[in-house]
């Protein structure tokens, strides 16, 4: 037991519930062969708490999984209580990831730093014998914490209007500073891998370049939940009616001109 937390805060998701949540993914592709990886729905759920507005799950899960989605019928919940299941856990990661985003720190070593829930997928290959290598040799293996960009991003695009800058010329620069580190992700690591990140001993599968552009990429979350916390929900612009001149007819009908009427 966590004896840290606060009693309204929930606790971790355990390793056992991260595969739970993979074998609910699992199943739904299964009607819908488009539903994503858990690390593409983890980017996407980091740039939802960062988001400027607050968008309710009615309105991204048929973004996300094609969930309710008008048309995409496949992508459904086997029942009710899976779908319970799966709104628990996504609700409890959501928590865990929003307070690592509000703690204050100054490393991503820190314990209360946000840890995305990527894999090493190139490490896991390497690691395999010989001949369970040569099977995949030709499969195109997404870098390491690529799908986690990939998903981030796939959420700004899909409101922009909620991503566009601010009219505040220092805003600006961080808010494009933090999309381009976060875009640099979203590329593959060309560079040759010389380190493990998971396992010390491991076979080298990502290059320094890759961990530094990660390590950007997860201030640049810091960031922009900062960034859209100062400056709070978008404003709707708001267009008056176009007024009479004043010998103008009165918009009321009255047959007046304006200047006898309303605009008396």
């Amino acid at each position: 037991m966590n004896t840290d937390l606060s009693p309204l805060e929930t606790p971790p998701l355990s390793p056992q519930e991260f595969d739970e949540i993979d074998a609910i993914l699992d199943d739904l592709r299964s009607r819908y062969d488009e539903t994503p990886q858990w690390e593409f729905c983890e980017g996407f759920m980091a740039a939802l708490i960062c988001c400027r507005r607050t968008i309710a799950p009615s309105e991204y899960l048929p973004v996300l999984l094609a969930i309710g989605a008008e048309g995409e019928e496949e992508g459904s919940f086997a029942d009710a209580a899976q779908a319970a299941r799966f709104l628990e856990l996504w609700s409890r990661r959501w928590d865990e990831v929003a307070r690592a985003l509000d703690a204050e720190v100054d490393s991503l070593d820190d314990d209360a730093a946000y840890q995305p829930e990527v894999m090493d997928l190139r490490g896991a290959i390497a690691a395999l014998p010989e001949e369970e290598r040569a099977a995949v040799a030709h499969e195109a293996v997404p870098s390491f914490a690529q799908v986690w960009a990939l998903g981030f991003m796939f959420a700004v695009e899909a409101w922009p209007e909620e991503w566009t800058a601010p009219r505040d010329k220092e805003a600006v620069k961080w808010l494009d500073g933090a999309l381009e580190a976060m875009v640099a992700l979203t590329e593959d690591d060309t560079d040759a891998p010389t380190l493990s990140v998971f396992d010390e001993n491991g076979p080298p599968s990502l290059s320094v370049n890759r961990l530094n552009a990660f390590a950007d990429a997860v201030w640049a979350v810091y960031d922009l939940r900062e960034l859209w916390r100062n400056f709070g929900p978008r404003v709707a612009t708001v267009h008056a009616a176009a007024t009479p001149g004043r010998n103008d007819p009165c918009s009321c009908g009255s047959g007046k001109k304006y200047k006898k009427c309303c605009g008396a």
